[in-house]
């Protein structure tokens, strides 16, 4: 016991030492050749343990840690896949992992099917080619659909498992490859209002392009050769049902179709949404069935989340014209981890004023497309002004925003 105490003591040392060079700019090359000396043969979950441990112990940022990420993909791919192939080459059409590959498999062919063909023409002179790839970094947006599934339904189960530094590395990096995506675009949109580019906007953005196709051939990596080996060693069937069952209110990334998976018929569990009691909601004004204040909650047009005074997630509603994606794996995970790591801190910070009485409401307002939401935080405390938890307010305010003048009477049909 005590020797692999001391391994893991080492481990952490040589970890935070290979941070540090990245951090100072050292070779990415000459980092990555001593990464695989010294780590040769340890598994990308221990490896997952040690950067847990620094991060738990404060000896490193979650920031930090993602600059060791593409080392980790450069290392093991391959092997890990090659290690895991039992239990991580699942044949199931529909599962999950099957899903995440599809769709990765997607993101591929966009990229040599249409973005690089569409940038080669580009660069001879055919102007169509850039309205052509208008269209084509519009699809691959819908990359975005395919890492808040891994955000909103894997991370939370992963955290379970106690699985808690490579979810927040990895949601770190997915945030990064979201600003790539989003600046390439703005940056073909102001191309295309210019006119005809100069060479010299006409490089940068060939070289933007670039580095965002390779971000993103690297988290694919990531997700096939350590993820889903990762995840495939305590993942139960329950497991990758309820990420089954979550994935339609997110969406699929460029799948227009694909299989609906089912899972073993013996491992098949009632659904938690369908155990409706017939008792009574009693209230100070009123009382409801369980079946009728569901619907009533749900009826409202807006969003709202509850977190307990644990800081967990305990409920949300599931009105018809949601903002933001929720599913039941984060019934019971901490709210701070379903937010972008770069956040996190906005999370406790707020937590933490309304459990000390210094603030009553948080408000936020983001334009999301044709989206304007209003975010708004309440403590939510009983007489004695004991803190019970926060609730989470979400709202498109743009229809309220237009409008005007009054109206006083039922529009005919």
């Amino acid at each position: 016991m005590s020797a692999e105490i001391n391994n893991s003591v080492h481990r952490q040392e040589l970890l935070k030492g290979l941070i540090r060079r990245l951090h100072a700019g050292d070779d990415f090359d000459a980092v990555k050749a001593d990464f695989a000396k010294e780590f040769e043969g340890v598994g990308a979950e221990e490896i997952a343990n040690v950067e847990k441990a620094l991060i738990d112990q404060g000896a490193v940022k979650v920031e930090e840690v993602q600059k060791l990420c593409d080392v980790h993909a450069s290392l093991f791919k391959g092997s890990v896949a090659e290690i895991h192939a039992e239990k991580n080459q699942t044949k199931d059409h529909g599962h999950p992992t099957w899903v995440l590959r599809e769709e990765n498999r997607a993101i591929e062919k966009l990229f040599s099917d249409r973005i690089d063909t569409h940038m080669a023409s580009m660069q001879k002179g055919d102007l169509k080619a850039i309205t052509a790839l208008v269209e084509d970094l519009k699809d691959l947006w819908q990359i975005d659909i395919h890492y808040s599934k891994k955000e909103n339904l894997w991370f939370p189960i992963m955290e379970r498992y106690g699985i808690t530094a490579p979810p927040k590395v990895m949601w770190g990096v997915d945030d990064e490859i979201r600003d790539m995506v989003k600046l390439v675009r703005k940056n073909l949109d102001e191309l295309i209002a210019g006119g005809r580019p100069n060479p010299e906007a006409l490089q940068k953005f060939v070289s933007d392009v670039e580095s965002t196709k390779e971000k993103i051939i690297e988290m694919i990596s990531k997700e096939e050769d350590i993820l889903i080996p990762m995840v495939s060693e305590v993942f139960f069937v329950t497991d990758w049902r309820q990420i089954s069952e979550g994935s339609p209110e997110i969406g699929y990334c460029l799948l227009n179709d694909h299989p609906t998976w089912t899972p073993p018929a013996q491992m098949k569990v009632e659904s938690k949404t369908a155990a409706m009691s017939e008792s009574v909601v009693t209230l100070p004004t009123g009382s409801f069935t369980p079946e009728m204040l569901t619907r009533v909650l749900n009826t409202l047009p807006i969003d709202i989340t509850f977190v307990d005074a644990n800081d967990e997630v305990a409920y949300f509603s599931q009105a018809s014209e949601r903002i933001f994606p929720r599913t039941s794996a984060i019934i019971g995970r901490k709210v701070v981890n379903c937010h972008p790591p770069a956040s996190m801190h906005i999370v406790e910070r707020i937590i933490n004023d309304f459990k000390s009485g210094k603030r009553d409401i948080a408000e936020f307002y983001i334009h999301l497309g044709e989206v304007y939401a209003h975010i708004r935080y309440y403590p939510v405390r009983d007489e004695a002004g004991t803190y019970l938890g926060t609730l989470e307010v979400t709202q498109n305010i743009a229809p309220i925003q237009k409008l005007e003048g009054d109206k006083r009477l039922l529009d005919e049909e």
